[in-house]
């Protein structure tokens, strides 16, 4: 009698069972990635931190780490994403309310945000190494969902430009800086907590603010610090639920800057309304909105006629968040790409063995671990502005970097995906939201042109801040070859900028390379920073991810970034 053949996979029912109802066995899948802490299990990051200044905040990044990584959050981050904020203009009385529905896991995580300080404790906290712890905690929580760290964003960065204004600073800051969350909507002074939002974009005007066309009448007197009436539109409003919003609009003096309350002084509520949210391709989670300003009041913060200067500070943080942002995604795509690489197996090896895969992966790490590197070295600048050279480096470092960093994470995204095959693209994998989100910050803050204008500002206004990032990424001269060659032939092209504008992204893109180049050089691995510049200074930078050259140690690369899970 001869004995049936049997292979891995085979149904468990014996031949002639009525019923077959196992028709296979689940193999060859990898373990969900959860329940592991992404402090312990991320080198690069406990590097950077190490480099930049955070290193007696151990344990209290380890802590965060393990909750960030919980099966508990990931479950939230999915259930906020997967039930969009919903507008209720009116109750069932007919009254105007204009509140946003949001799923219980949105509010939670917005409260655990909130209780770490992630909008506050540089400012409450600030010394050494407090913009880095801050970057740290915040790259984690947006691993879990990036979504409603845009409010979180918002009102860390909104504590600059109020303060230009003393007296509402005195009103404000106390409670924008409250280590807790209130999302009622209600008066914001029945509360002790309160969120801070933004309002600059208009239908005619985008990324061009001069353009704006939102009226600002006095109701008295005018000028710093006197209430106005606000007459106009605003094409975005991000997380319209905040309890104020920095706005600008025209006065006879100019653009100017406003801070308008979601409510007024007296209890009632302030005559701006949400006309439709947003149907956003991503950042679904947190809510983006239009709405009419209809003699909505707000205050005067800084002076008349320079709303720009006023708000840019509060953009300026805004930025670097999403150049945290954006190498959070990073890191949450290579970690699900290296784990499932890590398990599965194909044409009989794992993924992670075999050399082209090796390529891919390796080239995917370096990617991150370059914006990681560049982002945290410039929440160090930002924790020593008392310092010239940190000034300058932080004014020119941070166009540049959100500029750069934003820009290659869609690919960067999409690559990852590839790397799992089909069940990348499905949406209980976490993938599909990872790509969905990684355009928004390349676009949002200011897209790729608009950061490359700046920069050329930046240079033209303070020519220091030059010579502050060429004297930055020359603490690597000596260390590579490659790295010496391509410093110089950047310097060389800026000799003459006259043309400039229209050299725009080139300039700026060897701008980035270079400084991610010096500081994997001075602080990285070796087998990464040999391999960054090898693929990243020679003439194969510009290709698809997997065009590392012969002799880069990929295995290492690979192993330092593979979270051991299962």
């Amino acid at each position: 009698m001869n004995t049936p053949l049997t292979m891995p996979g085979t149904p468990v029912n014996k031949p002639g069972d009525p019923y077959l109802a196992t028709t296979h066995e689940v193999v060859n899948q990898p373990p969900a990635l959860e329940n592991y802490n992404l402090y312990e299990q991320d080198i690069a990051l406990q590097q950077a931190v190490q480099h930049e200044g955070s290193c007696d905040t151990e344990d209290e990044l380890k802590t965060f780490g393990a909750f960030a990584g919980s099966a508990a959050a990931i479950d939230m981050g999915f259930r906020a994403n997967n039930n969009k904020p919903l507008l209720h203009t009116h109750d069932r009385f007919g009254h105007r309310i204009d509140e946003v529905d949001f799923h219980p896991s949105y509010h939670e995580l917005m409260r655990i945000a909130f209780e770490n300080g992630l909008h506050s404790s540089p400012w409450t906290n600030p010394g050494n190494g407090a913009h880095v712890l801050r970057a740290a905690k915040y790259y984690m929580h947006s691993q879990v969902e990036a979504a409603h760290c845009c409010p979180v964003t918002m009102t860390f960065a909104a504590i600059p430009s109020i303060r230009k204004q003393p007296e509402l600073a005195t009103l404000w800051e106390s409670r924008v800086l409250a280590n807790s969350y209130d999302a009622r909507n209600i008066p914001d002074s029945e509360k002790s907590s309160v969120t801070i939002g933004m309002a600059m974009t208009e239908k005619q005007g985008g990324s061009d603010v001069r353009a704006n066309s939102t009226l600002a009448h006095p109701i008295g007197i005018s000028g710093p610090g006197q209430a106005y009436e606000l007459v106009g539109h605003k094409w975005f409003v991000s997380a319209p639920m905040c309890d104020a919003f920095l706005v600008l609009a025209q006065t006879p003096g100019g653009l100017s800057c406003f801070l308008m309350p979601r409510w007024r002084p007296d209890g009632t509520k302030n005559p701006w309304q949400v006309q439709r949210l947003k149907n956003k391709m991503g950042n679904v989670a947190n809510a983006s909105s239009e709405a009419e300003l209809r003699g909505a009041l707000a205050w005067m913060i800084g002076e008349e006629g320079r709303g720009v200067p006023t708000i840019i500070e509060m953009v300026a943080m805004t930025r670097f968040d999403c150049m945290i942002g954006s190498s959070a995604g990073m890191r949450q795509a290579v970690a699900q790409a290296t784990h499932h690489c890590r398990h599965r197996s194909a044409f009989g090896r794992r993924l992670t063995d075999h050399p082209l895969m090796q390529n891919v992966l390796a080239d995917l790490a370096l990617e991150h671990e370059a914006a990681l590197a560049y982002t945290m070295r410039v929440a160090r600048a930002l924790d020593n502005q008392d310092q010239e050279h940190e000034r300058l480096l932080a004014r020119l470092a941070t166009p540049v970097g959100k500029y750069w960093i934003c820009k290659r994470t869609p690919n960067h995204a999409y690559e990852s995906m590839e790397c799992i095959g089909g069940n990348g693209v499905m949406e209980d994998c976490i993938m599909p939201r990872l790509f969905r989100e990684s355009p928004v910050n390349a676009i949002w803050e200011g897209s790729g042109n608009v950061q490359c204008l700046d920069t050329l500002r930046a240079i033209h206004k303070e020519p220091e801040t030059l010579d502050a990032f060429f004297h930055e990424a020359s603490g690597a001269k000596g260390a590579d070859r490659r790295f010496d060659q391509f410093l110089a032939q950047l310097q060389n092209d800026f000799a003459d900028i006259s043309d400039f504008e229209y050299r725009a992204r080139n300039l700026v893109d060897r701008m980035a390379l270079a400084m991610q180049a010096s500081l994997l050089l001075r602080n990285a691995n070796n087998a990464v920073a040999d391999a960054f510049c090898a693929a990243r200074l020679q003439s194969n930078g510009g290709m698809n991810y997997g065009n590392l050259p012969s002799g880069t140690d990929a295995a290492a690369i690979i192993k330092r970034a593979t979270p051991v899970v299962g």
